[in-house]
């Protein structure tokens, strides 16, 4: 094996590592937002506040704050940053309103809204394989959203549907500017989130306890996924990445349930292993696709 390929191969390694930790301290968010046990409004401004200290530290130290004002770039980023914002508030705002398991599911979604959108947005021409998987993908959610009809958690469903839609456009806007930094995005959709959560908010009315939670969300557990996700996308393609999300969709219900005992409805189950199935192999085979074009050394 060539020293390149062991290179190519040492970067895979480094890729897959990164996205199962990260994907997996990913996972926490809804438990800690449940242990955290404040109102919402409040969750949502401390998380959005503690994201931004940490990622705007991260920002200012490697440099890369001023991608946010070089005019090739800047419009876009501040647009997906003011996405960002506006989706962690949602993510909140969803889970504090419907079962985890229904947001999570929901929002595992938005690989296909990110179709779409490049589709409308961008020209890029949409497979069959993708057309059939977003059609399973939006039954799923609908067999989601019927399980809440009854439990009145359909608002916080309808959020996690907005909020998938947001992220898909979030992606897209990414996809068409690869070269914009994340991180400096990632601080500003804090900051974009505390402000929005701040005139609902009384935030210096918590339990001690709360104040814990959260910071252990803001300051180590998001900002940690973040940026190994954002390693595993360096290393790996995007197909790869969508899969190991997965585990996010599958873990973060189980954690809840584990220990704050939050059972999902059935038919929420159903729904997910609609979506989880469907995103699952139409990942398996975008990636066989992507692999098959690389010629293995002889």
């Amino acid at each position: 094996m060539t020293p390149s390929h062991l290179n190519l191969a040492s970067h895979r390694l480094q890729g897959t590592w990164a996205a199962i930790i990260g994907v997996t301290v990913l996972s926490f968010d809804a438990l800690l937002v449940r242990l955290a046990a404040a109102n919402e409004w409040d969750v949502m401004f401390w998380r959005g506040f503690f994201i931004f200290l940490t990622m705007a530290s991260l920002s200012v130290r490697s440099g890369q704050w001023r991608a946010m004002l070089v005019k090739e770039t800047a419009g876009a980023a501040w647009s997906v940053a003011l996405l960002y914002g506006v989706s962690t508030g949602l993510f909140v705002l969803s889970v504090s309103n419907t079962m985890v398991a229904n947001t999570v599911v929901i929002l595992s979604s938005s690989p296909f809204f990110a179709a779409l959108f490049s589709w409308l947005l961008i020209g890029e021409v949409i497979r069959l394989r993708t057309s059939m998987a977003i059609l399973a993908c939006m039954f799923g959610v609908a067999v989601v959203f019927s399980s809440s009809m009854e439990s009145g958690g359909w608002l916080g469903d309808g959020l996690a549907l907005v909020l998938a839609i947001l992220m898909g456009l979030s992606l897209t806007i990414l996809r068409s500017n690869p070269g914009i930094p994340r991180i400096p995005i990632i601080a500003v959709s804090g900051m974009v989130a505390a402000l929005l959560a701040l005139p609902f908010a009384h935030p210096l009315t918590l339990e001690a306890d709360s104040y814990g939670w959260l910071a252990l969300m803001g300051l180590l557990q998001m900002p940690m996924a973040s940026l190994l996700i954002m390693v595993a996308t360096r290393y790996l393609p995007s197909p790869e990445v969508s899969l190991f999300l997965l585990i996010e969709t599958v873990l973060a219900p189980v954690w809840v349930w584990w220990v704050v005992g939050e059972i999902p409805p059935s038919l929420a189950l159903v729904g997910g292993v609609i979506v989880i199935g469907t995103i699952a192999v139409h990942s398996i085979l975008a990636l066989k696709q992507e692999r098959s074009r690389v010629v293995s050394p002889i």
